[in-house]
């Protein structure tokens, strides 16, 4: 086991590292600078600014800088947030975007276990048409647009809810439901695939011949095993939650990282872009690091296929 995950943990640097490389690269080929639009600064002061946070060096020289400073857990200072350094801005912004992400991975999560539940024990019924049009929806809307549309009706027009705020529970509510809709569809459909599965087990058609009701079957012997599998949707669902938090903060001016890495790119702020995608790269990496050391220990075959003999 061991072994096994000191592989995942190598292939994880490899993983930032190749992700740090190509973020600082593709940021050179951004058009100009972050003090090309300052219209009040002059050339002499754009040139000083440029030679301050190096960007008058060769991009070789920047790369090698940029590289030396990460492994030293350095990820620079940003060029508009008052030279503030970039891990205490993160830090600063990552409360609002973790209670979100939280919130919407528990609810969502949950809520879709159920309806997944509910289709498969009343298969080809109301209640399955009902649950998979709910999934097919929840795919096919865009949290960005789900969350302006609430905005619109919910906030503004019903006035139930706070438009754009972030000072008390409930102008988390709706930025929640919007992010939330993703992992539903997501847990919604794959719960239902796989009790349906489960549930053509012969070990399910023996518990019903014990006189086990439709309810008793589905909870004390379906929903366990299908919950197992389960495990290999969380990490896309991480992923639909980090995307999709960059603009619904911004739609509810939530102070989090997402709102904050879209006024980054507004503002060629190189530092908090690249800082916020290796960020957002290393908390991905640790989810598939974690699915993996779960996968290893609930089946240990693929510790073997991995290697750990």
């Amino acid at each position: 086991m061991v072994k096994y995950i000191t592989k995942r943990i190598i292939y994880l640097i490899i993983t930032l590292f190749i992700i740090a490389s190509v973020t600082f690269f593709l940021m050179k080929f951004l058009p100009g600078t972050p003090f090309s639009n300052e219209e009040r600064l002059s050339v002499e002061q754009r040139e000083i600014l440029n030679a301050k946070y190096g960007l008058d060096q060769p991009v070789p020289i920047q790369y090698m800088n940029y590289m030396l400073n990460i492994a030293k857990g350095d990820l620079g200072v940003s060029f508009q947030f008052d030279n503030q350094p970039v891990l205490e801005l993160l830090k600063n912004r990552i409360g609002p975007s973790l209670q979100l992400g939280v919130q919407a991975m528990v609810i969502g999560t949950l809520l879709g276990i159920v309806l997944g539940v509910l289709a498969s024990m009343f298969q080809n019924t109301w209640i399955d048409y009902g649950s998979t049009f709910l999934a097919i929806l929840g795919k096919s809307i865009p949290s960005f647009v789900l969350a302006a549309v609430m905005q619109y009706y919910i906030g503004v027009k019903l006035g139930w809810l706070p438009v754009a705020s972030w000072d008390s529970f409930a102008s988390s509510i709706m930025p929640t439901i919007a992010l939330a809709i993703f992992p539903v569809a997501t847990a919604a459909r794959f719960m239902r695939t796989e009790l349906i599965e489960v549930f053509g087990s012969d070990y399910i058609t023996l518990a019903k011949a014990k006189g086990n009701s439709r309810m008793e079957v589905a909870f004390k012997h379906a929903i366990r095993n299908g919950l197992i599998p389960m495990i290999t949707v969380m990490g896309p669902m991480a992923v639909g939650l980090m995307t999709g938090s960059m603009v619904v903060e911004n739609i509810f001016a939530v102070p989090g990282i997402g709102e904050q890495f879209v006024k980054s790119i507004q503002t060629n702020d190189f530092p908090i872009i690249m800082g916020t995608t290796l960020f957002f790269a290393f908390l991905l990496t640790v989810i598939i690091l974690i699915i993996d050391i779960l996968y290893g220990i609930i089946d240990p075959r693929i510790r073997l296929t991995g290697g750990d003999k």
